[in-house]
């Protein structure tokens, strides 16, 4: 049998008053071009089209607040890593400190969330911004998997 652990957490906290749940992910949207459509002048019978060589792609940090579905993201235009992760948790913990109340943010076990690189600033702020990982493989207790 499954550990309930976490669902009886997330339960307990998604009722309380003095807490605000955010769900977080990352995202990735990608495009791959292969057909095209452009003016070309009547004369020419085989035009030459170059592509970009590589797929084009574009991610994105996301939260969503559950009580009420507000949604924060940010843009990350190199890689998702500890240093892109932290400057997204410093943004969201600026626009959830403002209701005063305590602020658990769920979150997945990629690597950097839990790295080394901000685990000081975790600890300063815990008392009133923490995360709460959920279990490896569980893609189905983190509400933002379905938007």
């Amino acid at each position: 049998m499954k550990n309930r652990k976490p669902l009886k957490k997330i339960a307990e906290y998604a009722g309380s008053k003095n807490v605000d749940l955010w769900s977080t992910d990352e995202v990735h949207f990608q495009q791959h071009g292969s057909r095209c459509r452009m003016w070309i002048p009547p004369e020419c019978k085989d035009p030459v089209v170059l592509h970009f060589p590589t797929r084009k792609s574009v991610g994105y940090f996301g939260a969503i607040r559950l009580c009420d579905g507000k949604l924060v993201s940010q843009r990350e235009t190199n890689s998702f890593n500890a240093q892109s992760y932290w400057k997204f948790m410093k943004k969201l913990r600026q626009i959830s400190y403002h209701t005063g109340r305590r602020v658990l943010v769920l979150a997945d076990n990629a690597r950097y969330h839990h790295a080394n690189l901000h685990a000081q600033w975790r600890e300063q702020c815990s008392d009133r911004f923490s995360q709460l990982f959920l279990p490896p493989y569980s893609p189905d207790l983190n509400p933002i998997e379905r938007v």
